[in-house]
């Protein structure tokens, strides 16, 4: 069964760290555009960050500021999203999600065909 299994996520206080992880099962992650989104309750989905496995330009939403940073492993069957100094506003679940490399981390979104199954992230003092 091709699917994309998460892992990582959890609580930490604010100022710490996280590394979500994205493992693709049945297939591998090259010849795909990879993005995280984050969803937040009464908020519309959001791009977190995204990374072509093409060309490895990534891209970053306007809130990562510098603190989040998209990868894969060097056999791309994982893909990673290392986030640091988190606060309160980064709370949410998030997701990954591929599209095949054709599309770049531009126009990518609305041909994704698969989504991990989610992660919880919650910061707490």
């Amino acid at each position: 069964q091709l699917q994309l299994v998460q892992s990582g996520g959890g609580s930490v206080q604010p100022g710490g760290s996280l590394r979500l992880s994205c493992t693709a099962s049945g297939f591998t992650l090259d010849g795909y555009t990879v993005g995280w989104f984050r969803q937040v309750p009464g908020k519309e989905l959001e791009d977190v960050s995204c990374i072509s496995t093409k060309d490895y330009n990534a891209k970053y939403g306007d809130f990562v500021q510098g603190r989040f940073t998209i990868s894969t492993d060097d056999a791309k069957t994982t893909a990673y999203l290392q986030m640091n100094s988190l606060s309160p506003e980064d709370i949410g679940e998030y997701y990954c999600a591929v599209a095949p490399s054709y599309w770049s981390c531009s126009n990518y979104r609305r041909y994704i065909s698969r989504w991990g199954q989610g992660t919880q992230v919650t910061i707490s003092s």
